[in-house]
Parts: C-alpha cells; sequence; structure tokens
C-alpha cells in the first residue's frame, strides 16, 4: 500500500465519521477500493468508482465519482453501496456485504439522453430534485440523500424542491 492510499484512507474515514456513514469493517476491502480510488484519480483526474468502467469523457462519468449519485439508494435498499465501501450499521455489525448490489447506473446511451441540453421543462427531468433546507444544497436522485454532502444535515431536513 502506497503513502497515498495510506493518507486517503485516514482522510475517508474522517469525511465518513462526520458525515454518519460507515466503511466496510473488511480492512482489506476497504484498503483495495480506496487504493482504486486513488490510481482512477490519477488516471482521470477525480476518484472514479473502481468497481465501474469509466466510459466516454468525464462529464459523462460524473455520476460514478465517489461517492458516487447511487450510493445513498443502495444502501437503504441493499445496505450497501455498488462497491461496497460503504456500508449501513446493520450491514457492517455483520461483517460487511454478503451479496453483491446490483448495478443501478444507466447505460451511456440513457445518460446522454436524460441530460438537461438547452431550455427543457423541469417535468422531464428523470429524478425529483430535493433541497436541504438547512443550506439549499440541491440533489436530483430517487431519493433524498441520507446526510447533506454540504452541511451534513440529516435527511429529514431535505423537502421535495421540483
Amino acid at each position: 500500500m502506497n503513502n497515498r492510499t495510506i493518507n486517503r484512507h485516514e482522510e475517508i474515514i474522517k469525511i465518513v465519521k462526520d458525515g454518519g456513514y460507515l466503511l466496510n469493517p473488511d480492512q482489506e476491502i476497504t484498503i483495495a477500493l480506496i487504493d482504486g480510488l486513488v490510481k482512477n484519480e490519477e488516471r482521470y483526474g477525480e476518484e472514479i468508482c473502481p468497481c465501474r468502467l469509466y466510459k466516454g469523457d468525464m462529464s459523462d462519468n460524473l455520476d460514478i465519482v465517489c461517492p458516487c449519485y447511487y450510493r445513498d439508494d443502495d444502501l437503504a435498499e441493499f445496505g450497501s453501496c455498488f462497491c461496497g465501501l460503504f456500508v449501513t450499521h446493520e450491514v457492517s455489525s455483520e461483517g460487511g456485504p454478503t451479496q453483491q448490489t446490483p448495478e443501478r447506473r444507466p447505460s451511456l446511451e440513457d445518460r446522454k439522453k436524460s441530460k438537461n441540453i438547452g431550455n427543457i421543462e423541469v417535468s422531464t427531468l428523470p429524478y425529483p430534485v430535493y433541497r436541504c433546507s438547512v443550506c439549499g444544497y440541491l440533489c436530483a436522485n430517487t431519493n433524498a440523500p441520507h446526510v447533506c454532502p454540504i452541511c451534513r444535515a440529516k435527511k429529514e431536513r431535505f423537502e421535495r424542491f421540483v
């Protein structure tokens, strides 16, 4: 394990703890995933999920910059994110994920169709928009995040905006 991976692991532990999330308790898996994030940052300039394929250009892959857009829905439904880096308290107490979380990321073609180009009406957005009532952060996703990535407010502080 290189120094960048060790440093990033320490940074992620602090961020995750402050944000109310948990990392996979299996240290071997967690270190391998963080090492993958570090390598992908060197390759692509962003910490792209090491368990997903980077296809197209960076604008086509912003949804899989860790933490990915799908993390909160994966945690709510399956107890861990797709790669298994983030887990719920229940999954953590059981020692980590016992099954693979299914991929929910749409194909590149479907993602390109859903981009906001020009003056598209809000009603055509593929997801509802949630607003943090504390800091105003906006999130377009199937559900509001469990914790605001800006101010760390809990999910209950989000309201449906659109």
